[in-house]
């Protein structure tokens, strides 16, 4: 059974146009046939977007305890970087 057409005017790129008028003639088809079928592929296999959810999961906590020098103490903090074997010039 033939479908029923619609005749539509759109606005497309002088660069976009020529390329399709190049590769319906490469393909023996008219630019109508080519456009309908990028059409009908683009709204049959790509599915919408997925929508956000209404709330994102919240983000991991961890639980750093007390800390373990007040890093206002220039060398408690040396001592503690020291302790971890983190190295760090004067």
């Amino acid at each position: 059974m033939l479908g029923s057409h619609m005749k539509l005017t759109l606005n497309i790129d002088d660069t976009l146009t020529e390329r399709l008028r190049e590769e319906a003639a490469r393909r023996g088809t008219t630019v109508s046939a080519l456009v309908e079928a990028g059409v009908r592929r683009t709204l049959d296999d790509d599915p919408a977007p997925a929508s956000l959810p209404d709330r994102l999961p919240p983000l991991p906590t961890r639980n750093g305890g007390v800390p373990r020098v007040d890093v206002a103490d220039r060398e408690a903090l040396y001592a503690v970087m020291e302790d971890e074997g983190i190295p760090y010039t004067e």
